[in-house]
C-alpha cells in the first residue's frame, strides 16, 4: 500500500526515482545527460531541498532554476514538448511510489512550475 509524501526522506525516494527514469528517457534525457552534463552527486542534493521546499517550505532551498534553465535552452533549444514530457514523468513517478494529499501537491506544483518555466525560457 502507498503513502503520502511526508517528509525529506520520501523527498529523496521520490527524487532518485525520477532522475533515474530522466537519465535513460529517449526525450528528455540528452538534456541532461549530454547536454546540460549534471554533476548528479551534486545535483541530486539540490533537486531534495528544492522539493523538500516546495513541499514543506522549510526553506533549504537557494538557487535559481529559471536562469540555470535559459542557459540551458541557450545551449539547445527547450520546447513544450520538452517540459510536457518533464511534467508527464514526474506525474507517473509520484504515481507509482506515493498517494495522498503531498502527493498530489507536488504534481500540481510540478505542473505550475513546468508551464512557468516554459512560458519564461523558451517565450
Amino acid at each position: 500500500m502507498k503513502t503520502d509524501i511526508k517528509n525529506k526522506d520520501d523527498i529523496i525516494v521520490l527524487v532518485d526515482a525520477f532522475y533515474l527514469k530522466v537519465r535513460s528517457d529517449s526525450t528528455i534525457g540528452y538534456l541532461f545527460t549530454e547536454i546540460a552534463a549534471v554533476n548528479w552527486e551534486k545535483h541530486l542534493p539540490i533537486m531534495y531541498n528544492f522539493w523538500d521546499n516546495i513541499l514543506f517550505h522549510t526553506g533549504n532551498f537557494e538557487g535559481n532554476p529559471m536562469m540555470k534553465h535559459r542557459t540551458l535552452n541557450l545551449k539547445s533549444i527547450l520546447t513544450d514538448a520538452h517540459f510536457k514530457h518533464w511534467t508527464k514523468l514526474w506525474k507517473k513517478t509520484v504515481d507509482d511510489l506515493f498517494e495522498g494529499e503531498k502527493a498530489d501537491e507536488i504534481k500540481v506544483r510540478a505542473e505550475n512550475i513546468s508551464k512557468l518555466m516554459m512560458n519564461k525560457v523558451i517565450s
